[in-house]
Order: structure tokens, then sequence, then C-alpha cells
């Protein structure tokens, strides 16, 4: 890993003007090379600077969602394992809002593309997806090109600290539901039935 972002280091050094658009595909076979994307959004706040490094993160980032949103369903057996994990991590029946998906990519270890499923179960159509993706990138790309840096200084009890605060962030953000199995909405039919034929 530390090889491939040497290498993306000098690809960008070198490329002068290109140096943003070697970047920004850097992003999008950052997954294949097994890269997660905050360490791509940290190099890029060396590079180019919290500004540009926060945009340009934010391009390759959504770029990466609309490939997945184009490869995804010639690929049913991912997509099934995807939705699997999804019912293992956030309930059957349960979908993310956007501010949670937002909140989820801060988190390291939870998989991006797993969240970008959570996102186009979610939607209704491209347009949507693609908005959403754009809103939930801006955050990731931003914490990690100005503060990842820092991260690997703070202390075991920060992180953890961190990751609970972010675990409570959400929750807080999520979509409420009542989830009311069959057989109990039928019995309380039947007693109301049975409350009015009484008087």
């Amino acid at each position: 890993m530390e090889d491939q972002l040497s290498m993306l280091f000098v690809m960008v050094e070198l490329g002068g003007v290109l140096a943003p658009i070697a970047f920004i595909l850097f992003h999008t076979l950052r997954q294949v090379l097994f890269i997660p994307p905050m360490l791509v959004c940290i190099a890029g706040g060396v590079l180019f600077g919290v500004t540009f490094g926060t945009i340009y993160s934010v391009i390759g980032l959504t770029m990466n969602c609309l490939f997945f949103f184009l490869v995804i369903n010639r690929m049913p057996k991912t997509r099934q394992r995807l939705s699997g994990l999804k019912k293992k991590w956030f309930g059957e029946y349960r979908n993310l809002t956007t501010g949670q998906v937002a909140v989820l990519r801060l988190i390291p270890f939870i998989h991006y593309h797993l969240l970008n499923f959570c996102l186009l179960e979610r939607t209704k159509n491209f347009k949507d997806y693609m908005k959403f993706s754009l809103m939930t990138n801006i955050p990731l790309a931003f914490f990690y090109t100005i503060f990842g840096q820092f991260i690997s200084q703070f202390s075991p009890t920060m992180i953890i600290v961190i990751l609970f605060a972010l675990a409570v962030l959400v929750y807080v953000l999520r979509e409420k539901m009542t989830i009311i199995k069959w057989h109990e909405f039928f019995k309380d039919k039947k007693q109301e039935k049975k409350a009015k034929h009484s008087f």
C-alpha cells in the first residue's frame, strides 16, 4: 500500500498540469489496489492543500460512485453479497438516511461500496443517487483532507471517543420507523372489532 501511495506522489509531481487528473483517476483505481478512500484524501491534502485537495477528492469519490452505479447490476453475485452485508450490519428493513451514510463514510472500517449500495437502494433514479453520493462524499473528503493526517498521532482513547461520537451520530440520524408484525396487526384489528360490538 505504501508503494502504491508513493507511486501516486511521483505521478502527481511529474504530471504538472495533469496532476489533478492523475489524482482523480487514482481515486477510481484505488479500489482495485485495495487502498482505503481516506488515505487517498489525506494524500490529496498533502499534495494540493485543503481547498483543492478536497475538491479533487470529491470529484474522484463521486466518479467512483458513478462507476459503482454502472457496474453493480452486471455483477449479481456482488450485489447479492452487498445485500447480505447490509442486512447483517443494518437490519433487514432499515434504509439508512443520507445523513447516516455521510457519517458512516467517516468510519474507516465501514465498506465504501456497501454504503454506495445503501444509497442505491434508497434512491429511485440515477439523478437522486448521484446527488446523494455527492452530498455524502463531501464530509469524507473534507474531514480526511484536513484532519486525516493527524489521526495517526491520536491516542487510542481519542480514536475510541471519535468512533463512539460517530456511532451516536448514526443513531441520532436514523430513520424513525415502526415495524408491526402481520399477526399483531390483525390481532389488534380483531380486538377493535370486538370492542365495538361489545358496546
